[in-house]
């Protein structure tokens, strides 16, 4: 399964209640076994990305694949997915 990616996101666009667009028409895989960072200026959808991965929230439009499965298929808890915030504390403050 060498270079299979393990996430796709086809032409995904989220848009959110008060019609702010945060993705528009996005495409990227992901391949199994390598590491990503998401860089980039505040609001530009670096957490929307991975809400989306988390199956917090659900695109507007496009399709996003898990495993080749579309990721609406596979429930939040299965997506084996982690998340490291750039905030972060050792000891309370």
């Amino acid at each position: 399964m060498a270079n299979q990616p393990i996430i796709r996101f086809e032409n995904v666009t989220k848009k959110y209640s008060d019609d702010t667009t945060v993705l528009d028409n996005v495409s990227f895989e992901m391949e199994r076994g390598k590491f990503y960072t998401l860089l980039g200026p505040s609001g530009c959808g670096k957490t929307t990305i991975l809400r989306l991965i988390a199956g917090f929230i659900e695109p507007t439009d496009g399709t996003i694949y898990f495993n080749g499965k579309n990721i609406n298929n596979v429930p939040a808890n299965e997506r084996q997915v982690n998340t490291v915030f750039q905030d972060y504390a050792l000891f309370p403050i």
